[in-house]
């Protein structure tokens, strides 16, 4: 046995009971059928395996270890697999930000989550092809298609990046020194303006708000939390 894989008794049992205690905690509160709050969970599991082992140095088999422990205490509940449990935190590791589970990612069941753990490992599309689970209703196997047709690439390039809002000089003409300050400064109070926007959405409703327009606040809340 690798010295990683000697935990404490004492941290160990106070994870495994702070687990505990959130799972019933959980059950009370929406009878662990809810997939909101089922996935919430399992994003709080992993976190907290995340921590111990990134933080704290604790090895691999810990996960085999609580995985024997949370199924002899919740022996009706599924989803305490070693396999599950690292799915748990590789999820946690993709998606620091609770915020943004709690938006997107925890509306879509969770298998369709571990479909973008698996194909995906860049942040901006596991959130583009989440919140189009979210809006098309796609099953797991459409999801599935979808990503392998790279679909991502045909749809996402249409959102126009800050370069892009102001239009290039007509042909035949050239900007002077005033006029391209201008437009530069155009540009950083267009780009200051959006950003204090998509800032100020960060706790509130995405009803009415258009599909890309609300990809690009996620995006940007994510980049933020880096």
């Amino acid at each position: 046995m690798s010295k990683s894989d000697l935990v404490p008794d004492d941290d160990y049992r106070e994870l495994l009971e702070n687990l505990k205690g959130r799972i019933r905690s959980s059950q009370i509160k929406a009878a662990i059928t809810v997939n909101h709050e089922l996935i919430r969970l399992y994003w709080q599991i992993g976190r907290d395996i995340l921590f111990r082992q990134t933080q704290e140095g604790w090895g691999s088999k810990v996960v085999n270890r609580l995985s024997t422990d949370l199924r002899r205490e919740f022996p009706d509940m599924t989803g305490f697999s070693p396999r599950n449990l690292k799915y748990m935190r590789a999820f946690a590791e993709a998606f620091p930000d609770e915020q943004i589970v709690l938006q997107v990612v925890a509306q879509i069941p969770w298998g369709h989550s571990q479909v973008l753990l698996n194909k995906l490992d860049d942040l901006e599309q596991r959130l583009w092809y989440a919140q189009q689970t979210l809006e098309n209703g796609w099953s797991r196997s459409i999801l599935t298609a979808q990503i392998e047709a790279d679909r991502y690439r045909c749809e996402a390039g249409v959102i126009n990046n800050f370069e892009t809002t102001l239009p290039p000089p007509a042909i035949g003409f050239s900007l002077s020194n005033a006029e391209r300050s201008l437009q530069s400064r155009l540009f950083d109070d267009n780009k200051r303006d959006t950003g204090k926007r998509l800032q100020a959405c960060s706790g509130c409703s995405y009803a009415g708000i258009p599909a890309r327009a609300r990809f690009r606040i996620l995006l940007h809340q994510a980049k933020l939390s880096h």
